[in-house]
């Protein structure tokens, strides 16, 4: 069977079960599908709703479009006695029981440590088994406001460190698919995260940024993802590949959920050191007060034309960007074109963050897996022997693990690239934001991505529109550390003035 008559037959599935379901609680008139979260409370307070409710519809949906999507690697046993507990916070009326994310089923990727009945194997079948010592920093704030663990979202195996692609793919679910137009790249390593809220499959997923990671995803599924300042979110807990660019954050169908999610995760945690010194970012009063839809009235935007706003013939890009621009300047907005990043060749060429990453991901990989209460690997030396020996599971032959092989042979950190990237960093983006007084870098898609990841700089992926084969794509506001408060405002006024979202088409 040829690719394509393989997806055609996936989209004829696809709509079968589509037509079949129901949006709605049954006894209920409440419409669960693209409901925010604020949407979720309101229910709950006008007993429209239960949590029970809620992740019963969400377990429905994986079990009837997971098999096709693969956007979740596995669900979380105790969601439902979760779910009554919120339920019953709720009744008894406790402290928090009716804000935030108390009562909210969230979807982890899978590369985030749970210490409860569910695995965290980032994809691969080598950590299959393995056991946690404790919950990931993330996970621990998310259990304290009352969220509901919903699962774990696939992934690009190791983060997209193992090869180069196909992106959304990993042994243990197989391809992951774009719910817009199935044949299309989920884009990763964050694709599960991605593929699921857009889906409907979960209320509000998180997912991780190394470069690209959470941007990506986004972009191509039509959601929202914050790739926070590095060390606003701990990364303790989280299968690593670079401390000094690894960033957790949340994916999700809105600017407002996403800014729900945000406020529950950031914050100090002793397993991070860079948290100490990040938390200095977080605002009094946390981030939902940015929400305003006057957010983009005299903001300092800035176009870089070349490279990012190259686009190939035919493209409904440019007229679609064009239009945006208007938008943002209509929303009070001044846009500063033309701009340049004085190094931005080397960023996209001779950068040196490949092999930087390669030689952290071995020694940082190395300590995660020694720590582990049990596991079948314990160096990523026993990794690659791993795949070597289970082939046929892990698909060596078609995919190959050079990335891995790659960072086994490295001997060691190079200072001198790494003072290379904090140089083109300060340099570049950096000097440029400082020299302008920029609020946001205004980029298509996700292509600003190494820029602000060897920078450890924050940005944020809101739905811009589809092409002509329906696919989604995305505009990214890039921001200094710490530009959280204004990147959301810039990002909800925007999405409040286009509105552009909307539910998956699941084309072939």
């Amino acid at each position: 069977m040829s690719i394509h008559s393989h997806v055609s037959t996936l989209f004829l599935l696809l709509l079968v079960l589509l037509l079949s379901g129901t949006n709605a609680v049954k006894g209920h008139a409440f419409p669960i599908k693209e409901a925010t979260v604020h949407d979720f409370h309101m229910a709950f307070k006008q007993n429209k709703l239960t949590s029970r409710q809620l992740v019963e519809f969400y377990l429905g949906e994986i079990g009837k479009l997971n098999p096709i999507l693969r956007g979740v690697i596995e669900v979380n046993p105790d969601a439902l006695l979760q779910a009554d507990k919120a339920d019953y916070e709720r009744s008894a009326k406790l402290a928090g029981s009716l804000m935030g994310l108390h009562g909210i089923p969230v979807l982890l990727k899978d590369n985030i440590a749970t210490k409860d009945k569910m695995n965290t194997t980032a994809g691969s079948f080598a950590l299959l088994k393995s056991m946690v010592p404790r919950d990931a920093g993330v996970v621990r704030r998310l259990r304290k406001a009352g969220a509901i663990i919903l699962g774990k979202a696939s992934m690009s195996e190791w983060a997209g460190f193992r090869f180069g692609f196909p992106w959304g793919w990993c042994a243990r679910t197989g391809q992951g698919r774009n719910p817009y137009v199935l044949s299309a790249t989920p884009c990763g390593s964050s694709s599960g995260s991605a593929i699921s809220v857009a889906a409907n499959l979960a209320a509000v997923t998180l997912g991780t940024e190394t470069d690209g990671s959470i941007l990506c995803p986004s972009h191509v599924n039509s959601v929202v993802g914050i790739k926070p300042t590095l060390g606003l979110t701990s990364r303790a807990g989280v299968v690593p590949i670079s401390p000094r660019q690894d960033s957790v954050g949340p994916i999700c169908r809105t600017v407002s959920d996403a800014v729900e999610v945000l406020d529950v995760i950031v914050g100090f945690d002793h397993r991070d050191e860079a948290t100490r010194t990040t938390s200095k970012y977080i605002p009094r009063g946390g981030y939902k007060q940015f929400l305003k839809a006057n957010g983009l009235k005299g903001k300092m935007l800035g176009i870089v034309r070349n490279p990012f706003f190259i686009f190939e013939n035919g493209s409904v890009l440019p007229q679609v960007f064009e239009h945006h621009f208007h938008t943002l300047r209509q929303g009070g907005a001044i846009l500063l074109d033309n701009l340049e990043i004085a190094n931005i060749d080397v960023i996209f060429g001779p950068s040196g963050e490949e092999a930087a990453l390669e030689a952290e991901f071995k020694i940082f990989l190395n300590a995660y897996l020694k720590e582990l209460v049990a596991s079948p690997v314990r160096t990523l030396s026993d990794v690659i022997a791993f795949n070597n020996k289970f082939s046929h599971l892990e698909k060596i032959k078609e995919y190959g693990q050079d990335t891995l092989l790659g960072a086994e042979a490295t001997t060691g950190i190079n200072k001198r690239t790494l003072l290379k990237l904090a140089s083109l960093s300060k340099n570049g983006f950096e000097k440029l934001m400082k020299e302008h007084k920029l609020d946001a870098l205004v980029t298509p898609g996700s292509d600003i991505s190494p820029v602000l990841a060897i920078g450890g700089f924050p940005g944020i992926s809101v739905p811009a529109g589809y092409d002509n084969k329906g696919i989604p794509f995305g505009i990214c506001f890039g921001g200094l550390k710490g530009s959280e408060p204004k990147l959301i405002e810039i990002a909800y006024s925007f999405e409040q003035a286009t509105k552009i979202r909307k539910p998956p088409s699941f084309k072939p």
